[in-house]
């Protein structure tokens, strides 16, 4: 993108403040007035005498203009028989793209006035609040208004001063107008930089010799200075060191103390736990073994129980076979003697072997019922037995853990008494650590910051003794050499270092300059040829030739703008005071201000009484070019100030008229 282009589209997105009312009190010729502004072009028409120009000298004066004071007195411009007077300007302040014009004003209009008293003094109000007259000037400064650029606001006469204006103004005039002045300001910064790295580089060099020489005689006096320095600091830092030394060791004893009590107090718990424990086991043992032994005295009992019931049973199976034998001996005994008896005592026989028999039956029933209960006692002996056996086993198991859970008991004790001996040792040695670091604590306090010496207490003060023997050999050194050796050292380095930047400098100063005359130059040329073809088509609806000519460009002091004209088939000349008749030198300058409306910062410009040496058809023309060119522009508000009654074609334009009754202006506004 060219630069003309970039720096129109910044301004274009930049919101401006158009005015939308004058009022004037005891200024010039009105007593009060009130005139309305619009958006675009605004005409004010009136005979001389009128009033007109005092329109926009009262706005010239507003905005702070230094050509109005230059002029004439501002007690000249109040009223006659009046003290002070006063011009506000009223602009439209509503938000455009969701800001304002004038941000700090939250208001959608913004009033800004200018007192001014008979005694010379005045001041502004913004709202109503006084400020200064730079912050008037800053304000409109940053929309590219700048009131005392002709270009800007063309007083009456200026038409003619700006024809014989110098080549090299009317270029500067144009780049402000333009916004470009920033292109010339940084290049004449830079020369002026240039300049001075130049002058300050040389005296550098010298100074620089001289330093070098004295800081050279004292860099070995410092030297040794710096080495005993650095000897007693070390010193000063072993010393320290000694004390933290002291702390840490004793930190470490107890922190290891500590760890060690901590352990003590842990298995002290576990030995307590199993003494608990080894208590429990062997009341649960003893307990255990009582209930059992309980237990097999029943079993005894029942034994001793079947064994009698067991021999008893022997006994009856022995009587029921003793009986048997001896029964069967009598019944052998009956049947022989049945055999022998007679008739008559067969019967009797008979009868008692029938009874033998019965007994000897009984008694065999009766011996085997036993042998079947001897059997069944056989077999609860059996179980009984085993039972006891199995219970005999227990008893014994119990008794082991009994005696072992005391035997366990007891070494648990013997261990408690050797941990609580024990405990109590390190605890007397922790409370003596501790006093031994609380000892240590204010020349630790006095020793900060903390130093993490990973050496023992002897270690470090064997190197201080080192380092005290190195110091006795370094003798006497002066205690102001530090001081003389790093001022000059200081100064050496200073003047070097300002050297270096010095001749960077240069070097940069240089190519920047070279790269903003190479800007500066494109964007100029860029922007004539931007409007040359504007001027030459504006000139051409007059039957006139034009160009625009840079001179000087190697130079940007001597650089200037030349308007070239001609008329009635004459070749294009430079404008002058000379050449031209009044009424060509302002077709040239109209021509020349509308070929740069489309890239004028200013959303405000103005031209009083253009027209004067203009013959009708002329003015007519120009007006026509006037409305032609600035209806097409947005956003910019335009006042042209012209004492002609010609009838205006465009309705567009805003029309003032001012007419002076009785000393006084009267305007009325033709919409």
């Amino acid at each position: 993108m060219e630069a003309t282009e970039r720096l129109a589209e910044t301004h274009a997105r930049r919101p401006a403040p158009v005015i939308t009312e004058i009022i004037l009190e005891n200024f010039m010729s009105y007593e009060y007035g009130r005139i309305p502004f619009k958006q675009g072009l605004n005409v004010i028409a009136g005979p001389n005498g009128s009033g007109k120009s005092s329109l926009l000298l009262a706005i010239s004066v507003a905005l702070g203009q230094a050509y109005t004071e230059r002029s004439r007195k501002l007690s000249d411009l109040i009223r006659r028989g009046k003290d002070i007077a006063r011009v506000s300007l009223i602009f439209d302040n509503k938000p455009k793209d969701g800001k304002r014009p004038v941000p700090f004003s939250r208001s959608d209009t913004f009033m800004l006035s200018r007192y001014l008293k008979s005694d010379g003094s005045y001041w502004y109000e913004a709202d109503y609040r006084e400020i200064s007259k730079s912050e008037v000037v800053r304000l409109f400064r940053q929309f590219g208004l700048n009131p005392d650029n002709m270009l800007i606001i063309m007083h009456q006469g200026m038409v003619e001063e700006f024809s014989v204006t110098s080549p090299s103004e009317k270029l500067k005039m144009v780049e402000e107008a333009i916004g470009f002045q920033r292109y010339r300001e940084s290049i004449l910064e830079a020369e002026q930089n240039l300049k001075g790295s130049i002058s300050e580089e040389s005296s550098l060099v010298q100074l620089l010799e001289s330093a070098g020489q004295t800081r050279e005689y004292w860099k070995a006096v410092y030297e040794k200075y710096l080495q005993r320095k650095t000897l007693l600091d070390k010193k000063t830092y072993l010393e320290r060191e000694l004390v933290w030394s002291h702390v840490i060791k004793y930190e470490q004893i107890l922190q290891s103390l500590r760890e060690r009590l901590e352990s003590r107090n842990r298995v002290l718990k576990d030995v307590l736990d199993q003494i608990e424990k080894a208590k429990a086991s062997a009341i649960e043992a003893s307990q255990n073994l009582d209930s059992l032994n309980t237990e097999v005295r029943k079993l005894y009992f029942s034994l001793i129980r079947l064994e009698r019931e067991k021999a008893e049973a022997q006994t009856r199976i022995k009587l029921s076979n003793e009986i048997r034998t001896l029964l069967l001996g009598v019944l052998t005994a009956l049947d022989r003697s049945l055999s022998l008896s007679a008739e008559s005592s067969k019967k009797y026989f008979e009868e008692k072997i029938s009874e033998v028999r019965y007994s000897l039956e009984d008694s065999a029933t009766r011996a085997d019922e036993a042998r079947r209960k001897l059997v069944d006692l056989e077999k609860e002996t059996t179980e009984l037995q085993a039972e006891l056996a199995q219970n005999e086993k227990r008893i014994q198991s119990l008794n082991e853990k009994y005696v072992n859970s005391r035997v366990n008991e007891g070494i648990l004790n013997f261990k408690k008494k050797n941990l609580d001996k024990e405990i109590a040792e390190i605890e007397k040695s922790t409370r003596d650590s501790e006093q031994e670091l609380a000892q240590l604590a204010p020349e630790a306090e006095k020793s900060k910051p903390r130093i993490e010496s990973q050496r023992s207490p002897t270690e470090v003060v064997e190197e201080i003794r080192m380092i005290s023997l190195h110091l006795q050999t370094l003798g006497e050194i002066p205690e102001d050499a530090e001081r003389i050796y790093t001022t000059y050292s200081s100064s050496y380095e200073d003047l070097r270092v300002k050297l270096a930047t010095v001749s960077e400098n240069k070097t940069r100063t240089l190519a920047e300059l070279q790269e903003r005359r190479k800007l500066w130059m494109q964007t100029v040329h860029e922007l004539i040829e931007k409007i040359s073809p504007v001027y030459q088509e504006i000139l051409a609806r007059i039957d006139a030739l034009g160009a625009l000519k840079l001179i000087n460009t190697e130079d940007i002091e001597a650089a200037g703008l030349e308007l070239l004209v001609g008329f009635r088939g004459t070749p294009p000349s430079v404008l002058d005071a000379y050449t031209q008749s009044g009424g060509e030198r302002s077709v040239a300058v109209m021509a020349f201000l509308l070929s740069l409306q489309q890239m004028v910062v200013s959303p405000f410009r103005a031209v009083d009484e253009f027209d004067v040496h203009l013959d009708p058809k002329n003015r007519e023309a120009v007006f026509q070019m006037i409305f032609s060119y600035v209806s097409g522009i947005m956003g910019s508000q335009y006042i042209v100030i012209t004492p002609s009654q010609m009838v205006l074609a465009d309705s567009s334009a805003h029309v003032i008229i001012v007419q002076n009754a009785y000393g006084r202006s009267e305007v009325k506004s033709l919409a």
